[in-house]
């Protein structure tokens, strides 16, 4: 099917490089723990019920549109989908973040991994991308995403979080070939679930490659920006925007914009204007306030945000978010503060 269209598409139009009446803005992670009515809800669900029930999926995607004014909702939803659907055991654990009791550490663990197909070992996420688009009613578009192959492949090597990422780091060092083996496998199962989330009615797709950063730069331009290279070349012929966000990476932003993604996500510890001046015209930008600053006075974000639209500048081609995650005990009034002053400070200027 196709997405359905927007009453406000300023963010499709961002992405796109076109004009725009002022800047658009979401915010990553927008739909969680900071908001209590999201609080309320998680209270009745475990996390992994949460993102496999549709009506819930709808319901919490929909909360940041209507309690915080963002300008897209992103899919509720967790990149670790992908190695559960690949036959891994899955669990969350409260204290501990995502576990993966079998880590892949052996050829023989790497050729038990299936392909999944996405409407059938994937179905609930597909199931939720049109429940949202029903509450949406074409409001805002919807973003899908996945995680990056390579942050997919450290989760399913390492087992969980990490301080050294020993072990994914040690596969690449020690048995490149088996590293690349595993990485295509993930890369075709992340290729196969976009075009899916695509085809059910999302309006755009996010590459998250939360963990690119733990490669020195030689590696990462090795191990990781190939498979997001084989993601965008993939999904292209599809038709909607794909942004490509790598934490901590900008010692590769042009490589980064050369993949033909339509969006560079830059993180808080890059300078958004020498961003822009490095990828030139080649991509729109999305970011970069630190997440940390909402924990400022309400004055001081807006004085921050407005920081970050004069480091992008005059001109198309900017999606204002945060340059990472929003965080848990973020104060929502805060975050409200960020898109009022967003759209007060990004209004003037084009104006």
């Amino acid at each position: 099917m196709t997405a359905p269209s927007v009453q406000n598409d300023l963010f499709l139009r961002a992405c796109r490089r076109e004009p725009v009446e002022r800047t658009p803005v979401w915010m990553m992670r927008q739909a969680g723990r900071y908001l209590a009515e999201y609080r309320a809800i998680r209270a009745q669900y475990d996390f992994i019920t949460m993102c496999k029930t549709p009506d819930v999926v709808a319901e919490v995607t929909v909360q940041p549109v209507d309690l915080v004014g963002v300008d897209a909702a992103i899919l509720f939803s967790d990149i670790m989908v992908i190695p559960e659907a690949m036959g891994m055991h899955l669990e969350m654990v409260e204290s501990r973040g995502p576990v993966l009791h079998d880590p892949i550490r052996s050829a023989a663990d790497v050729a038990r991994l299936r392909r999944p197909d996405p409407t059938d070992h994937l179905g609930y996420v597909l199931d939720g991308i049109r429940a949202t688009n029903a509450k949406l009613e074409g409001r805002v578009p919807l973003i899908g995403f996945s995680g990056s192959p390579w942050t997919l492949f450290v989760y399913m090597v390492e087992g969980s979080g990490s301080k050294n990422y020993r072990y994914p780091k040690a596969m690449i060092y020690n048995e490149p070939a088996l590293a690349r083996e595993l990485l295509d496998r993930i890369t075709e199962a992340v290729g196969d679930y976009m075009l899916a989330q695509i085809e059910a009615g999302v309006h755009a797709v996010q590459i998250f490659d939360t963990w690119g950063g733990i490669l020195p730069p030689a590696e990462y331009r090795e191990f990781s920006l190939p498979s997001i290279q084989a993601l965008v070349e993939r999904l292209k012929p599809a038709g909607v925007p794909i942004i490509a966000f790598s934490k901590d990476c900008s010692h590769s932003l042009e490589a980064i914009a050369d993949t033909g993604a339509d969006v560079v996500g830059i993180d808080w510890r890059t300078d958004l204007g020498l961003a822009r001046g490095r990828v030139g015209d080649r991509v729109a930008l999305q970011g970069n306030l630190d997440p940390v600053t909402l924990f400022a006075s309400r004055d001081e974000v807006k004085q921050r945000v407005r920081n970050v639209l004069d480091a992008f500048g005059e001109g198309d081609g900017h999606i204002f978010n945060l340059g990472h995650g929003i965080l848990p005990e973020t104060p929502p009034d805060n975050a409200r503060a960020v898109i009022e002053a967003v759209a007060e400070y990004s209004a003037r200027a084009a104006s």
